[in-house]
């Protein structure tokens, strides 16, 4: 028996358009807001995939939180790394899909801590194949007037 996540199985329905997404938060900049693109009307995901201390950061903790729509309740950051040079200085992530508007948050420590990932634009085949289709649509008929001239 296995089990998809419900990503893996929009990949096969729909065509991932994968960024490189990365982001520093310190003592200047406590967040960092990753949000869709309102107007185009697709599906987005934040795939984190790391979270490391930069060498200038001080062996102390730093909690890194996140607060997205896949939160519940009242939309409190959730701790997801507690980071400390000495002892754990970076980790790697798997699974950790998030909805945007998604928002990163070091609530203690000064930094730098540099969060890394994928920001997943899916595109649905079926509309990407008539928008195709109206282009083609659009030469051919382009074509048929330039002759007609």
């Amino acid at each position: 028996m296995s089990s998809s996540s419900p990503f893996s199985r929009l990949l096969s329905e729909e065509r991932p358009v994968a960024a490189l997404w990365g982001c520093q938060l310190n003592a200047g900049t406590r967040s960092c807001v990753v949000e869709e693109d309102d107007d185009d009307f697709l599906e987005h995901l934040v795939l984190l995939r790391t979270i490391c201390l930069g060498a200038e950061a001080g062996d102390e903790l730093h909690v890194v939180a996140v607060d997205s729509k896949n939160t519940y309740g009242d939309h409190k950051p959730v701790p997801i790394a507690v980071l400390r040079t000495s002892v754990l200085p970076m980790i790697s992530l798997r699974g950790l899909e998030l909805v945007p508007p998604v928002t990163f948050v070091l609530k203690c420590g000064a930094g730098p801590v540099y969060l890394s990932g994928q920001h997943v634009t899916l595109e649905d085949d079926a509309k990407y194949e008539a928008h195709e289709e109206e282009l083609l649509e659009e030469d051919i008929g382009d074509e048929d007037d330039a002759r007609a001239s």
